[in-house]
């Protein structure tokens, strides 16, 4: 039996399939300069590493939305440091029984400080004059009624009426002359500018040379109307279809100078006599004035001056436009009247009792204004605080100078009014 070796049968391999052309990888990755003989070859760099030759490519936009605020607060500013934040004006409040009053620090501190100087020119002006007393003989006659007799008699009888003249006119000259500022949004709307002053000036002449009459309360009945239809005239010759502040005030100066031209016509008509009445009358004096002529002109001062304190509230906000106003329902015709009224009548009422005195309607609210840093005149108390404080002043210097006190205030106002119209002119250039 014959051996034969055996086969092992190897198993069938199945062929695998072709798996086609290779994918493209792109370029090989630079892996930098190429080592030179003699150097240590470069180190290899890692295919996932970025390529820090080469500038960045910047990645393709998406669309994505942006990620979402976290919340977190931003970085610090490292630069120069921002300007102070303004958290507006400092106010006091007071509270008793259910009612709240508030009212501004820097007001108050400024009202505080102008009747503190008030107070004390009006010691040294009551201590002023032929009979010169010292400021502790004036409040002892003015506090203790059984002091001296001759201090009490020069203090009390001669000289307070005066003093109380000028503060009454100082403040009723300084709200007016705020009102008018405020409805024709110009420092130059002061009555005596605008004609108001020249018509109660006018209607008083009228009454003392026509009429023959010097009576104190027929002059101050013809001040009123003069100063009335003076306004009239100007509202109606101004008015087109509206009351725009520069024609007012354009209108109210031709007024004034028409009203001037008459008064100085009759002054050149009369005998010399009461042509010089009537010239000394409108240099503007405190002097001659007792307690009789001042009862009836301290009631018409403070109604007039409550009355101007109910018209403040609406002004302010005619100020921001007559449709902003309307929209708060205020009645902007109605209370562009009422307003000039009051002002009017606050004129012709200083022209009655004292003569016209130019210059302090129109200094005294820009002073307080700056004072209070406020951004209208139409602040009562510190305007009304600054008027008295101005006129007062005025009052002693012209008792030093032996003036009338309407020659002290034309010459300080004249210069006033050259400044401002100066400063004007800067700004807008």
């Amino acid at each position: 039996m014959s051996t034969h070796p055996t086969r092992k049968r190897e198993p069938a391999v199945t062929p695998a399939p072709h798996p086609g052309p290779a994918p493209h990888l792109g370029p090989a990755p630079h892996l930098g300069p190429a080592s030179h003989p003699g150097e240590p070859p470069a180190p290899a760099r890692d295919a996932d590493a970025p390529d820090l030759t080469k500038p960045p490519v910047p990645a393709p936009d998406r669309g994505e939305p942006p990620a979402p605020d976290r919340g977190e607060p931003p970085a610090p500013d490292r630069g120069e440091p921002s300007a102070p934040v303004d958290f507006g004006r400092t106010t006091w409040a007071w509270r008793w029984a259910g009612a709240a009053l508030r009212v501004d620090r820097r007001s108050v501190l400024v009202c505080a400080a102008l009747a503190t100087t008030v107070l004390v020119v009006g010691v040294l002006t009551l201590g002023t004059g032929s009979i010169s007393l010292t400021p502790g003989q004036v409040v002892t006659a003015l506090l203790d009624p059984d002091s001296d007799r001759r201090a009490r008699l020069v203090v009390v009888d001669w000289r307070l009426p005066r003093l109380l003249f000028a503060l009454f006119c100082g403040a009723a000259l300084a709200v007016s002359g705020a009102i008018f500022q405020s409805l024709t949004k110009n420092p130059l709307g002061s009555p005596d500018i605008i004609g108001f002053s020249s018509g109660s000036y006018a209607g008083a002449s009228v009454v003392m040379l026509l009429l023959g009459s010097a009576n104190y309360l027929a002059v101050g009945a013809g001040s009123l109307v003069g100063g009335a239809a003076a306004a009239l005239l100007v509202y109606l010759l101004a008015y087109r279809g509206g009351l725009h502040p520069f024609r007012l005030i354009i209108v109210g100066i031709a007024v004034g100078a028409g009203l001037s031209s008459v008064t100085s016509m009759l002054l050149l008509s009369v005998n010399p006599q009461a042509a010089m009445l009537a010239a000394t009358w409108a240099a503007g004096s405190l002097s001659g004035l007792g307690f009789t002529e001042l009862g009836p002109a301290a009631v018409g001062f403070v109604v007039l001056l409550l009355c101007s304190v109910l018209v403040v509230r609406p002004l302010v906000q005619l100020e921001m436009g007559d449709d902003a106003a309307v929209a708060l329902g205020v009645r902007a015709h109605r209370v562009r009247l009422s307003a000039t009224l009051v002002g009017v009548a606050l004129t012709a009422l200083v022209t009655a009792a004292v003569g016209p005195i130019a210059f302090v309607a129109l200094a005294a609210p820009q002073i307080a204004q700056r004072l209070t840093r406020s951004s209208t005149t139409l602040r009562i108390v510190p305007a009304a605080l600054t008027g008295a404080l101005v006129l007062v002043t005025a009052d002693y210097a012209a008792q030093r100078l032996e003036l009338p006190v309407g020659v002290v205030t034309v010459c300080v106002g004249g210069l006033y009014l050259a400044w401002l119209l100066a400063r004007q002119y800067a700004t807008r250039r």
